[in-house]
């Protein structure tokens, strides 16, 4: 059983920094590209970030460029976000996503095959 689990939401000021985790279990975690989308209340799930599979391809949002940063360790099956001068606008809860050998398309959430349970974020101004 697939199982993603993410964790590192919480409350922060505007300004501050957050890293969230997402430990996978269940699936061979190298072949799966990783991504971060992130809803907030109201709006439509929105892509965030994505590493490959092969780890030689980033992508990110235009929103979040130059302040957050995707990585992923294999040898722990884990995947990251690091969250850096965080907005008010930022505020959502993010999710964690994992498609199999996927090699571009990343923003369209369609393309991912498993999905977490999501981890809130709220950045207060």
């Amino acid at each position: 059983q697939v199982q993603l689990v993410e964790s590192g939401g919480g409350l922060v000021q505007a300004g501050g920094s957050l890293r969230l985790s997402c430990a996978a279990s269940g699936l061979s975690f190298s072949y799966y590209t990783m991504a971060w989308f992130r809803q907030a209340s109201g709006k439509e799930r929105e892509f965030v970030a994505a590493i490959a599979w092969s780890g030689d391809r980033i992508d990110y949002a235009d929103s979040v460029k130059g302040r957050f940063t995707i990585s992923r360790d294999n040898a722990k099956n884990t995947a990251y976000l690091q969250m850096n001068s965080l907005k008010p606008e930022d505020t959502a809860v993010y999710y964690c996503a994992a498609a199999f050998v996927l090699a571009n398309n990343y923003y369209n959430r369609e393309m991912y095959h498993y999905w977490g349970q999501g981890t809130q974020v709220t950045v207060s101004s």
